[in-house]
């Protein structure tokens, strides 16, 4: 595995409450991060139908733009019963002529359920992938995964997406409900993150 050994690191991402996340977890290490906005960069189109390869697609776009190791996350919503939707496709679920609704795109996921007379509990796992790419095409990437289930009503305003009807398994709160440190110790992200830094920074 290659070691990080750069001064300076580009987010993949124009997600400003992705980028501070990030920044937190890499200030231990002196990095300096930027931003894919900073950069002046377009999203890239995300053409596959895997986390890791869109993951793959952000991450090399970004290090070819700039000449920089760039990182970048690829992450959403996988449900047992609806065959693995609407994973990928998570924040295209939300997307409306205005913006992202993601009360709707819940609804949706719950009334498809419903549909199906999908038995309880509807399991449903919150997915990450990060890739680490070099400007060389060299890449590294890290997997995270939190499972649980799909519950209804939406409860809770914390968090972001699909937080409110996700439910992680042993827990009473859903990511919407639980406090943000809480769900950050316990999250996808951060169980990628922590194989990120060990693999990386270690």
């Amino acid at each position: 595995m290659r070691k990080f050994d750069g001064a300076e690191l580009v987010i993949a991402s124009h997600n400003k409450g992705k980028l501070r996340e990030i920044a937190e977890l890499l200030a231990p290490f002196g990095v300096k991060v930027s931003s894919a906005g900073d950069h002046g960069l377009e999203e890239p189109e995300e053409t596959e139908d895997t986390f890791a390869g869109n993951a793959r697609i952000k991450a090399h776009f970004a290090a070819k733009a700039t000449g920089l190791p760039a990182l970048s996350d690829d992450s959403g919503i996988t449900v047992e019963a609806l065959d693995g939707a609407p994973g990928v496709y998570t924040a295209d679920w939300a997307e409306t002529p205005n913006g992202r609704d993601f009360p709707m795109a819940m609804e949706k996921v719950w009334n498809l359920l419903e549909e199906k007379n999908a038995p309880s509990p509807r399991h449903a796992a919150f997915n990450c992938t990060l890739c680490l790419a070099w400007p060389d095409g060299h890449d590294e990437v890290f997997e995270g995964r939190v499972d649980g289930e799909v519950v209804w009503p939406m409860r809770g305003d914390q968090g972001f997406g699909f937080d409110p009807v996700f439910l992680p398994n042993g827990e009473m709160e859903t990511f919407g409900e639980m406090d943000p440190e809480r769900k950050a110790a316990m999250s996808h992200r951060s169980a990628a993150f922590e194989k990120f830094v060990k693999g990386c920074f270690g």
